[in-house]
Formats: C-alpha cells, sequence, structure tokens
C-alpha cells in the first residue's frame, strides 16, 4: 500500500475517534502506533491534518478533562495538572483548561470532599483526624494552601475530643 492510501485511512480512522470524544495529539500518535504505523513522517501527517480540521484542539481537550476530573473523580488543580503534563500538553493549554474551573466551586467541593471523607475516617483524637483529611485532600490533588484553611475551617467553632 502507498503511502497516501495509507495515511488517508489512518486518518479516516483518527477522524471516527476523534468524532466519539476528545483526544490530545499524544493519545493519538499512540493509537497510530497501535495501529501498526511506525513512519513519523505519516503520523504527523495525520495528525497536522487533524488539528487543521479542529478534530484534534489541545485547549478544547483540557477543558474536557479538566472539567470531567474535577467533577466526576474530584481531582484538584495539581493533580489534573500532572495528569495533562503526563500526556505532552503545553503548559499554555494546561493553564487555559485549568480556568474552566470557577474558583467558588472548587473550594466548595474540597469542602465538601473533606466533610465526606470525615464522616468515614477512623482517627483517635482531632489531631490524627486532621492529617488524614490533610493527606486525603493532598492525594486529590488539591494545593496545600487551600486544604489547610478548608481544614482548619471544619474545625473552627468544634469542641475538641
Amino acid at each position: 500500500m502507498d503511502n497516501s492510501k495509507r495515511t488517508e485511512e489512518l486518518l479516516q480512522r483518527a477522524q471516527q475517534l476523534c468524532s466519539v470524544r476528545e483526544y490530545c495529539v499524544s493519545e493519538i500518535a499512540a493509537k497510530i502506533g497501535q495501529w501498526g504505523e511506525n513512519d513519523t513522517a505519516i503520523t504527523e501527517s495525520v495528525i497536522g491534518k487533524l488539528i487543521a480540521e479542529k478534530f484534534i484542539d489541545e485547549e478544547r481537550y483540557c477543558r474536557a478533562f479538566t472539567m470531567d476530573h474535577f467533577k466526576y473523580q474530584h481531582w484538584g488543580k495539581v493533580k489534573i495538572s500532572a495528569a495533562l503534563r503526563i500526556r505532552k500538553i503545553p503548559a499554555a493549554a494546561i493553564a487555559a483548561g485549568l480556568e474552566a474551573i470557577d474558583n467558588e466551586e472548587y473550594l466548595a467541593a474540597l469542602g465538601e470532599l473533606l466533610e465526606t471523607h470525615r464522616r468515614s475516617v477512623k482517627s483517635k483524637n482531632r489531631y490524627d483526624l486532621k492529617g488524614k483529611l490533610l493527606r486525603y485532600a493532598l492525594g486529590k490533588g488539591f494545593e496545600s494552601q487551600a486544604v489547610y484553611e478548608a481544614v482548619n475551617s471544619l474545625f473552627t467553632g468544634q469542641s475538641s475530643e
């Protein structure tokens, strides 16, 4: 099969994929590799056409990825950013994607996440409980300053155990 036919076949397969859900450049490049294409020139050609035809848009991908992982996985900005960097997304696109999260909604989600986890965690005392809540929220990818403030606000006005 000549290169133009192979390129066209790969382009059609990639367009079909991209019409179902958002993909980034690195994911499509990996798919093309899985389909048995080792020629980087063909891969770059297919990806270039997908970008030109708006099948792939890194900023759109970042916004979709950010909102999905924030709303459904309850990830914070740190973890979302790290996941996008693994996918080789440019920093400017990551920043644009993270701006899609409303700050008030973000802090409210963090508070709700901590409150929910607080009900299920077993702890010896207040200090132990605070440590477990801090580790949990940091592991979910929320910024340390926001986590400290949210955990402290959970304990303000309550009597110690």
